[in-house]
């Protein structure tokens, strides 16, 4: 019996053993609160949703699994979201004026009282009626945006905002109930392509250079260069298959510091020689950026207004950082519609904004350079190409994000399509959109 007892007792304590060490404990399910604190603090305190919505469209239907034993809980007074499984794997989420919600794993190296100022008040795009009835069959516009709210039989579209520019002129635009032009919402990875703006600003003065090394370390050799990172071809091993036990997961929701955990990633292909989409990339481009704005993150943050924002008149943008301070560069910049919409006519118009040069000069054109080895050459530089439609116009390039976030720029027909939600397990309409609102535009007179 007492043979017995001490096999037991051993099997259990190798089990125990074994699990603590597992990606389970130490990844998959840490990431499932980590992912509802960080989104709920952000949806509710950034984008002004209150905790019930947020959960309803972007984080449930996610995680159905954990529901039942899935507590949150939002702390107004102390601008907090904490969420547990289970009474464990807590993690607590925090939100800081300017800054937007960072997951706090360590409270002694978090500055809670750390706020910046506000930016410059927000100016709607005016509506031009005029110029959408001289270059638009109006119903069809209306009908294309339409569709693009109505929800399939099974509900999961989730449309919350459209945007349409033309020729730089707003000739359309629609929201959900609760949302506006100036509702911060969430980009997810449509950040990567601001990272790449950022960079193209940043290189008009000459103060970074895609040749630049991006990651510090005497061992890179050849080195991994900023190019490589916004390219996604670093060779690093950082997969991303958004299952909760993958490395991106173990980055986004388990680390203080996004930037140098990425660092430390295994080279696993030579730089330049293998495309591998991985958000870890330009976490590591945005350190690089951010370095070169400034000494303090206050400096750091009013030098990325002053650089992108500001020249386009982009001032509901918030691109937010993890505990260590580092612009988590591939997935949280919350921006109103019209800012997004901002950001892709700046595309649009070759990276200059009312006769001044925001972008290097070429800078576009990089942009929409595919990256060999990226899959069907679809991705540029922080930038998708491309359509699926085989009748859709040459020379498409977008902004991507996950719950189907687009910006869509056409340029042979001179269009800005924005289209933001959170759609989960269905079709978001965005490509039909894109070619709906084509086939509405009336012969140029």
């Amino acid at each position: 019996m007492r043979r017995l007892l001490f096999v037991s007792a051993l099997l259990v304590a190798i089990g125990l053993v074994a699990f603590l060490v597992s990606p389970l404990h130490r990844i998959y399910l840490p990431t499932a609160s980590g992912f509802t604190a960080k989104q709920a603090c952000s949806l509710h305190f950034v984008s002004g949703f209150s905790i019930e919505r947020a959960r309803a469209m972007y984080i449930d239907p996610l995680l159905a699994p954990a529901l039942p034993v899935l507590r949150v809980v939002l702390d107004d007074d102390r601008r907090e979201v904490r969420a547990s499984l289970a009474g464990l794997y807590r993690q607590t989420a925090v939100h800081r004026p300017g800054l937007g919600c960072s997951l706090v794993h360590d409270e002694s190296a978090f500055d809670r009282a750390l706020a910046l100022p506000d930016p410059d008040p927000f100016e709607a795009l005016p509506l031009d009626t005029a110029h959408r009835a001289a270059r638009f069959d109006e119903a069809a516009l209306a009908a294309a945006i339409e569709s693009a709210f109505a929800e399939p039989e099974r509900g999961g579209r989730n449309t919350l905002s459209v945007a349409v520019l033309h020729e730089g002129r707003l000739v359309a635009e629609r929201y959900a109930e609760g949302v506006g032009p100036a509702t911060p919402l969430h980009g997810w990875s449509m950040t990567k392509s601001a990272m790449a703006l950022l960079a193209g600003a940043l290189a008009r003065d000459g103060v970074i250079d895609l040749a630049r090394p991006g990651i510090a370390s005497a061992t890179d050799d050849p080195p991994i260069t900023l190019d490589h990172l916004l390219r996604m071809t670093s060779g690093l091993d950082m997969a991303e298959r958004a299952d909760g036990f993958d490395p991106n997961s173990d980055m986004l929701f388990t680390q203080s510091d996004m930037a140098a955990w990425a660092a430390r990633r295994n080279r696993v292909h030579p730089p330049g020689t293998h495309w591998q989409y991985m958000s870890g990339n330009t976490v590591l481009a945005a350190r690089v950026l951010q370095d070169a704005l400034g000494d303090s993150l206050p400096e750091q943050v009013r030098g990325l207004r002053e650089m992108l924002f500001d020249p386009v008149g982009v001032q509901t943008a918030v691109l937010e950082v993890d505990q260590a301070g580092t612009f988590q560069g591939s997935s949280y910049l919350y921006a109103g519609t019209h800012d997004w919409a901002r950001l892709a006519q700046l595309v649009l118009q070759d990276g200059v904004w009312e006769g001044r040069r925001v972008l290097a000069e070429g800078w576009v054109e990089r942009i929409d350079t595919a990256t060999a080895g990226s899959r069907e050459n679809a991705y540029g530089l922080g930038f998708w190409r491309g359509h699926p439609d085989p009748d859709a116009p040459d020379g498409i390039v977008y902004m991507d994000g996950f719950q189907s976030q687009r910006a869509i720029i056409v340029p042979s027909h001179g269009l800005v399509i924005v289209r933001l939600g959170a759609t989960n397990f269905t079709s978001s309409g965005t490509a039909r959109l894109v070619m709906d609102v084509i086939g509405a535009m009336s012969p140029r007179p």
